[in-house]
């Protein structure tokens, strides 16, 4: 019996330890959307409370702003996410507004393309079930990846004319 108690008690914590990962959840939609390259988090905020924060994948060359395509990187500033996309090449997306005027005149000046196609979106798909390895990786072309379950999430909270802050 002794042995047997812990066992329950550890089972039970176990158990519950899922149910404060959605503590935060809400009727309110995200009121910004908020990115820390280096710690590879994005934080659905409404206002100054988090609604949800989620682990993230990024392009292979993460660190610093977006310069042309082709660099594998996500870019960095204030951008709006201007539209959604069910039928991507990866389970559901939203854009991110990249380039603007700045990141559209700096690659001109430089001679390059600055990309585009910049999106938050999902696994690859038919290989969502990869998510737990794939989410360990920057795998990406410059875009930011969540699980299908997490897409699902910021497709339901995050609505279009929606600002993402994104950051080193």
């Amino acid at each position: 019996m002794t042995r047997v108690f812990p066992l329950v008690l550890w089972l039970c914590a176990i158990a519950l330890s899922g149910c404060g990962s959605e503590a935060n959840t809400s009727n309110a939609n995200a009121t910004l959307v908020k990115v820390d390259k280096s710690e590879r988090r994005l934080y659905l905020m409404h206002n100054d409370q988090v609604l949800h924060e989620f682990h993230i994948a990024l392009g292979g060359n993460p660190r610093g702003h977006k310069q042309q395509e082709g660099d594998h990187r996500t870019p960095e500033g204030r951008y709006i996410l201007d539209y959604k996309k069910e039928d991507s090449s990866f389970y559901r997306a939203i854009h991110i507004s990249y380039p603007n005027a700045q990141d559209t005149e700096a690659a001109r000046a430089a001679g390059v393309s600055p990309g585009g196609l910049i999106m938050i979106h999902g696994q690859p798909n038919r290989f969502g079930f990869l998510a737990p390895i794939l989410q360990w990786f920057d795998w990406t072309e410059g875009c930011i990846a969540l699980t299908n379950r997490e897409m699902d999430i910021v497709m339901d909270v995050v609505q279009v004319g929606t600002p993402i802050e994104i950051e080193w």
